[in-house]
């Protein structure tokens, strides 16, 4: 039999010449179920995302740390060549990458904020990877970069600057592609395994036109 949750609902009673009438019903049994009822919700809501984020040593957001390091990095190389560039297609490429990485930056900082975590770990660099021994050089990440190279890639010009953008940029995103794919086969959340596969995807794309640009800009 169906219990009314209404407070002033009575309980059927039984035909005339039938059986014994029926019981009216305890209000208060229905307001302590639902009472205990919605604490146990509200508990549950509060519990658990919070045991479901990921935690400050985890893959998830050693990934997301590193890689916006990474990330950062390709912002700076294409806001360079995209400001001094006089080749249309690198002007736009440079600017395609850097916006794409910018906003994929934005997403990593703002499900480390969710998770309540630091942007920034106390662990070394690719320390979420296994057998990550030898990936970081010099304190630097896979494809990344030195100092030095940089400083040239700013005093460049022309076809050279070109030429110096696609190929720091190749390799860029040659670690990059490493990083996110490892990340793919070692994480469990959703959200990072969507970002991961949009980073590869959007890479590789990438990879085949700086190929191209390559070919076509190298001297012979």
């Amino acid at each position: 039999m169906t219990v009314s949750t209404d407070p002033g609902s009575v309980a059927p009673v039984a035909a005339p010449g039938g059986g014994a009438p029926a019981r009216r019903s305890q209000p208060w049994l229905v307001v302590v179920a639902l009472v205990l009822g919605l604490a146990l919700g509200v508990a549950a809501g509060l519990l658990i995302p919070r045991l479901t984020h990921p935690g400050d040593d985890s893959v998830e957001a050693g990934f997301l740390r590193d890689m916006s390091t990474h990330h950062a990095q390709a912002v700076e190389m294409s806001m360079i060549a995209h400001a001094s560039s006089t080749n249309p297609r690198i002007v736009t490429l440079a600017g395609d990458i850097a916006l794409t990485q910018h906003g994929q930056i934005g997403y990593m900082q703002a499900w480390l904020r969710d998770w309540n975590l630091s942007p920034t770990g106390s662990q070394p660099p690719m320390a979420w990877m296994p057998n990550s021994a030898g990936a970081v050089v010099n304190g630097l990440m896979p494809g990344m970069a030195t100092p030095e190279q940089l400083a040239t890639l700013r005093k460049a010009t022309g076809n050279n600057l070109d030429v110096q953008f696609l190929t720091l940029m190749r390799a860029h995103h040659l670690g990059g592609i490493h990083m996110a794919q490892e990340a793919l086969d070692l994480s469990d959340d959703k959200n990072v395994d969507w970002l991961a596969q949009q980073m590869v995807a959007g890479q590789q794309s990438e990879l085949g036109l700086i190929d191209s640009l390559l070919k076509e800009l190298q001297p012979a």
